[in-house]
C-alpha cells in the first residue's frame, strides 16, 4: 500500500459531514508540522455549525524573492444517502476490483493526501526550497460556504499575506486523471422574483389580477433571450451566459382560488463577458417593459474567474504530460468552488483532481491506480515552479 493509498484511507475513514471536520486536518497538520510547516486553525460559524479552517505555511529561502504555492482543498463530504444503498459502509475504506470506495474518494480526501505526501517528497529532495509552500483546509465547502475558504482568504488578505500560486484539488478529470483541468469558473448569481397580483375567486377574475398570466409574456421574453444566447457571447475561455429558471410557486393549493403573487426562483451561470451590474439591469429591463409589479432581490454567489496560460497553468500541464502522456484541456465548466473565493487574492488558481463520475454518489470511488499519478503530478508541478526561482 501505497503512503498516499494509506493517507486516504486514513481520512476516508473519518465521518466529516458538513461541517464537522473529525479530525482530518489534525492528521494532516500533524504530518505536515514535522515537516517545519506553522499551523493557524481558524474557527467561525455559529455554535450549531462551528466550520474548522486550517492554514500551514513554510516559508522558503528566497526570502522577498520567494513564491508561495498554495494546495487548497476541503476535508468534509456530503452526506451519504441511504446507507443501505451502499455496497460497503461509506466510512469503511474498501477495495473492490481495482477502486477504494467510500464518500470522499473522490470529493476530494484523495487529493489532500496527494497534497501531502507530494509535499514530502518535494522536500525530501528538496529540503531547503526557495518555495515557500501552503495548505488551505475548510470543513464548509459542501454547505453554505460562509464559514470555509472566504474566511481564510479575507484573514491573509487583511494581513497582507501573499499567495502567488494556488491548486484546488476538485475533482476535474473526466476520463483519466490529468485529462481535463479548470483554469477558470462561471460567475453564478441567483433573484427571486415575486410578482404581485390580487387573490380572488377563479370564477371572477375581473375581481382579481393572476400574477402568473401577468409574468408569462415577461417570462416568454427572457426565455428568448436565453435560448438566443443573448445575454454574451462567451469568449475563448467561457460558453455564452446561461439563465435558468429553478422554480415557480404560485397558488394556495386551490382549483378555485386566482393567487395574489408568483415567486419565482432563477440563476444566472455568467462569463467574464457580463457583470452582475449588467445582467440585473436587463432583467430588470423585462420586467419593467412588462409593468409588471415586482419585487426583486438578488444574491451573488461567486464571480467568475480566470487563469491565463501562464507559469501555473504551464507548470501544471508539464506535470501532466510528463506523468501520463496527456495533453490536458482547459476547461471553464462545470459550478463553482472555493476556486472563487482564493481567486481574489491570488492571480494564478488552478483546479486539479480525480475523475469525477462518482462524486456525491452512492458508493462513491476512484481507480487505485489513479492515486500514485495524481500526487505525482502535484510532486512534479512543486518542482517545476522551484525551478523557476533558480533561473
Amino acid at each position: 500500500m501505497s503512503r498516499t493509498l494509506q493517507l486516504a484511507e486514513q481520512l476516508i475513514s473519518r465521518p466529516s459531514v458538513t461541517p464537522d471536520d473529525a479530525g482530518c486536518q489534525g492528521i494532516l497538520g500533524e504530518r505536515l508540522a514535522r515537516l517545519g510547516f506553522s499551523l493557524e486553525t481558524i474557527e467561525s460559524g455559529p455554535a450549531d455549525f462551528r466550520v474548522t479552517n486550517l492554514w500551514a505555511v513554510r516559508t522558503g529561502t528566497a526570502g522577498a524573492e520567494s513564491r508561495t504555492i498554495a494546495f487548497a482543498g476541503h476535508t468534509d463530504v456530503v452526506p451519504t444517502g441511504p446507507l443501505e444503498q451502499w455496497t460497503s459502509h461509506p466510512f469503511t475504506p474498501t477495495h473492490r476490483d481495482g477502486k477504494l470506495y467510500g464518500r470522499g474518494a473522490c470529493d476530494m480526501k484523495t487529493s489532500l493526501a496527494a497534497f501531502v505526501v507530494a509535499i514530502e517528497e518535494f522536500l525530501a529532495t528538496t529540503p531547503d526550497p526557495r518555495l515557500s509552500l501552503a495548505l488551505l483546509l475548510t470543513s464548509d465547502e459542501e454547505g453554505p460556504g460562509v464559514d470555509g475558504t472566504v474566511v481564510v482568504c479575507n484573514a491573509l488578505a487583511a494581513r497582507g499575506e501573499r499567495i502567488d500560486y494556488c491548486i484546488v484539488g476538485e475533482p476535474t478529470a473526466v476520463e483519466r486523471c490529468g485529462d481535463m483541468i479548470k483554469n477558470g469558473r462561471r460567475g453564478t448569481m441567483s433573484g427571486k422574483l415575486t410578482v404581485k397580483g390580487v387573490q380572488g375567486h377563479i370564477a371572477y377574475p375581473h375581481l382579481a389580477k393572476n400574477p402568473v398570466h401577468s409574468f408569462a409574456p415577461a417570462l416568454a421574453e427572457l426565455v428568448a433571450i436565453n435560448d438566443a444566447g443573448g445575454w454574451d457571447a462567451g469568449n475563448e475561455y467561457f460558453q455564452p451566459t446561461s439563465w435558468q429558471i429553478s422554480n415557480i410557486h404560485a397558488g394556495t393549493g386551490a382549483s378555485n382560488v386566482i393567487p395574489g403573487s408568483a415567486v419565482i426562483d432563477f440563476n444566472f451561470r455568467f462569463s467574464t463577458e457580463s457583470t452582475p451590474e449588467s445582467l440585473q439591469q436587463r432583467v430588470h429591463q423585462v420586467l419593467d417593459s412588462h409593468g409588471l409589479d415586482f419585487t426583486l432581490a438578488w444574491t451573488v454567489g461567486g464571480l467568475p474567474f480566470l487563469t491565463k496560460p501562464g507559469e501555473l497553468v504551464e507548470a501544471v500541464q508539464k506535470a501532466i504530460r510528463d506523468e501520463t502522456g496527456i495533453e490536458t484541456e482547459l476547461s471553464t465548466s462545470g459550478g463553482t468552488s472555493d476556486a472563487r473565493f482564493i481567486a481574489k487574492i491570488c492571480k494564478q488558481v488552478v483546479e486539479l483532481g480525480p475523475t469525477n463520475a462518482s462524486i456525491h454518489k452512492i458508493d462513491e470511488h476512484i481507480a487505485v491506480a489513479e492515486i500514485e499519478p495524481l500526487k505525482n503530478i502535484y510532486r512534479r508541478t512543486l518542482d517545476r515552479l522551484e525551478a523557476l526561482l533558480h533561473v
